[in-house]
């Protein structure tokens, strides 16, 4: 099987706790190769593009708010079947719903903070790279 990219963010909630190194053991321990990365704070308008698809929901001022709270963490992973496996080891959106071992479960604070973002398809996934990454930025 080919590899395949998928775009993960280490939320405000876990950099302000120091867990980068932790969560990308994980992600690593996991089968999931880091080609780019990158530590940024994101502007008001670089949150509200990313999360544009969210903008009628009720949470989406929060989640705008929330991650420009403080410096992320972005990254370009690889992998076969990279997004689906991501998003295994990232756990639920809930923690208390996460499996034991997931990154979720293990650092968390709530359903909100909850210290990582992973894209959702591998069409999603090429677009949310783009929008962080310039080509010449990837590894490989």
């Amino acid at each position: 099987m080919t590899a395949e990219r998928t775009l993960s963010i280490i939320k405000p909630d876990a950099t302000r706790r120091h867990l980068t190194g932790a969560i990308n053991a994980l992600l690593e321990k996991a089968g999931l190769r880091i080609i780019a990365q990158k530590r940024l704070r994101l502007s008001r308008q670089q949150a509200e593009d990313f999360y544009a698809v969210h903008k009628d929901r009720p949470f989406y001022q929060d989640l705008v708010a929330f991650m420009t709270s403080g410096p992320v963490v972005v990254q370009v992973l690889e992998a076969a079947d990279a997004v689906a496996l991501n998003r295994r080891i990232m756990g639920a959106t809930n923690p208390a719903e996460a499996d034991e071992g997931t990154i979720r479960k293990t650092f968390a604070e709530s359903i909100e903070a909850n210290s990582v973002h992973g894209s959702d398809s591998p069409e999603n996934a090429g677009q949310e790279i783009a929008f962080f990454f310039s080509d010449d930025e990837i590894d490989g």
